[in-house]
């Protein structure tokens, strides 16, 4: 072979590495300062974010040694950033006077976005009805966006998944439970508070799910007027 052809061969080669190499690094995340006004909460994040105890042990950490995981957040078509994962982060670093937090920047379309939201926060030890109920509809949702359906498959048993059999595996829960947390949504918000707060129990509130609007108002001002009366709560099957 010519020493010319072997020049360009070799060149060629570094050329292709060189081009590898910018790939990787172009894909590797990096963490950016990103000023905390830039920041802007994900849309219908359904995981409250209060100001409670827990969040002022948060404020205190991030005042004495800062925010040390960084949050996750993607660019917003109007500009800034969207949050992901580290709501709380970034409330408890705006109560500390932070002005920049710690940020992985990544391109996500809604459903991938969806997804990470939903899992990272369900990683907390308390997560009220209304957050899991909110958090698993928007999973489903998204998974079904996805084609759950047809492309996810378990690699236990080998076959299809169906959207909501993926939620259930996924969150350790069976797929009617999965489904009657989400029949929660179906609840005016009066009546949902009062799950939260434990003044109405899990099962009788899927059974008042199944009232129509009216009849949910009609029950939540009987329960105003009569708090010691027991109300009966027509069966979904009947």
């Amino acid at each position: 072979m010519p020493k010319g052809s072997l020049n360009v061969s070799l060149k060629g080669a570094d050329d292709i590495f060189s081009t590898e190499e910018s790939r990787q690094e172009q894909q590797r995340e990096q963490v950016q300062q990103i000023p905390i006004g830039e920041l802007f909460p994900f849309k219908n994040h359904p995981f409250k974010v209060l100001d409670d105890e827990s969040m002022q042990r948060t404020v205190e950490s991030v005042e004495q040694y800062g925010v040390l995981s960084p949050l996750i957040a993607r660019p917003r078509p109007e500009g800034g950033y969207e949050i992901i994962s580290g709501h709380r982060r970034q409330h408890a670093a705006q109560l500390a006077g932070l002005e920049t937090l710690p940020v992985i920047v990544r391109n996500m379309d809604d459903d991938a976005a969806v997804l990470l939201m939903v899992d990272s926060n369900l990683q907390r030890e308390n997560i009220l009805p209304s957050e899991r109920a909110f958090a698993y509809k928007m999973k489903l949702e998204a998974l079904k966006n996805q084609g759950a359906r047809s492309d996810l498959t378990s690699s236990q048993i080998g076959t299809k998944l169906r959207a909501d059999e993926k939620v259930a595996q996924d969150l350790g829960e069976s797929r009617n439970q999965v489904q009657r947390f989400i029949r929660l949504t179906n609840l005016i918000p009066e009546l949902l508070d009062m799950v939260d707060e434990k003044k109405i129990a899990f099962n009788p509130a899927v059974e008042l799910s199944y009232l129509d609007e009216s009849q949910q108002r009609d029950f939540f001002r009987s329960d105003e007027r009569h708090p010691e009366c027991t109300i009966f709560i027509p069966s979904a099957a009947a």
